[in-house]
């Protein structure tokens, strides 16, 4: 089952005049075809984003006007205008990360506000007091929060038109979303008390993600064919963004009871996907990186880790061929690149740049950088 509607596809982006040559270096990545190169994304300073912290400095906040949001990705990408990096301008819809599934089942929704990268993310507490409350729980269209996700999506698409994309955003499903039905401590006990109640949770999970991504589909222009993503930047295809969060503190015999068919379900339902894993996570990365129809990897730094630019031979070869993402100080990136030490196949993705000027002569050794 693949979906292919394209609610008018981009031919170009104003915030990106390198938009075709950057998409067809990112397609080589993703199509495995550049194991001799390096990718790399510049995090210059921002305004829009001291803006935000400026404005929102505690820990929660309301469910946010969707014409304001939009204004704010457009200052910020309107910004990077002429940074000549691998990263695509999108906008993350970071309101309906986590909170929206449960929200649409009449969960409370609560909002949290992050100063360092201007989201406004969501969660929902468990919806359920037990398993005897499941079979009352309906996707309803009329629902207000589905009608806030489609009037978001279609205030964004206007206000991006020509100028930025919108970055697909996380998925919900298998225990993450018996997570959000009853909390991660009587998620993992039923699952061995109650196995089947948790396996038809997971196939409404399945059923009600899919009606969420190809609502995105539906809605969000797209370029040249591809899906925009927060840390991938842009990949071919429908591509969705998984989440193997509720095993990081499980074995991988429990990811593979639990957790493989799930997400290579989900992935194949589209044209695949992409994951994150923490850096409690990556012993999973072995089999993770055998998942069907597997992307890309983000590797994340999480304290009682090494970080994972500081690993990053280890954690590639880990891998194989399926690309990963790693976040990079900007100074030991460029002793990295000055010394040719850096590892092949990786998109990095690199902060603390302090300027335009520095971010496009550190793409020039990028783009020149042989293996």
């Amino acid at each position: 089952m693949h979906y292919s509607n394209d609610p008018g596809g981009l031919n170009g982006l104003a915030y990106k005049p390198g938009a075709s040559e950057v998409v067809e270096r990112l397609r080589s990545l993703y199509e495995r075809c550049a194991g001799d190169r390096i990718f790399a994304t510049m995090g210059v300073p921002s305004e829009a984003i001291a803006a935000f912290g400026r404005r929102y400095c505690g820990a929660v906040c309301d469910y946010p006007d969707p014409a304001e949001r939009a204004d704010f990705w457009d200052k910020l990408h309107g910004e990077r205008t002429a940074v000549e990096d691998d990263s695509m301008p999108a906008a993350y819809l970071s309101e309906f990360d986590q909170g929206l599934y449960g929200g649409l089942l009449g969960g409370e929704v609560r909002f949290m506000p992050h100063p360092e990268n201007g989201w406004i993310s969501s969660m929902v507490p468990p919806l359920l007091e037990g398993w005897s409350q499941f079979d009352a729980l309906r996707f309803d269209s009329l629902h207000a929060w589905w009608k806030r996700y489609l009037n978001e999506m279609a205030v964004f698409a206007e206000k991006s038109r020509g100028k930025w994309g919108i970055s697909h955003f996380i998925l919900i499903d298998g225990l993450n979303f018996v997570f959000e039905l009853i909390g991660a401590t009587e998620t993992y006990l039923s699952v061995d008390e109650q196995p089947e109640m948790v396996r038809r949770a997971i196939d409404f999970a399945f059923d009600l993600n899919v009606k969420v991504q190809q609502a995105f589909f539906d809605s969000v222009p797209v370029l040249q064919g591809g899906t925009f993503s927060n840390f991938a930047q842009w990949l071919p295809g429908r591509i969705v963004s998984e989440s193997l969060d509720p095993f990081h503190m499980t074995s991988v015999e429990y990811f593979e009871q639990w957790g493989r068919e799930p997400a290579e379900r989900i992935l194949g339902a589209f044209d695949g996907g992409v994951i994150h894993i923490h850096g409690n996570g990556r012993h999973l990365l072995e089999a993770a990186a055998t998942l069907q129809d597997l992307k890309a990897i983000l590797l994340l730094d999480d304290q009682g880790s090494p970080k994972a630019f500081d690993v990053v031979e280890e954690l590639n070869a880990r891998t194989g061929d399926v690309p990963i993402s790693v976040f990079a100080p900007f100074d030991e990136f460029i002793d990295r690149l000055d010394r040719h030490t850096l590892p092949s196949g990786v998109l990095y993705q690199v902060k603390g740049v302090p300027n335009v000027a520095a971010a496009n002569q550190c793409m020039e050794k990028v783009r020149a950088y042989r293996i």
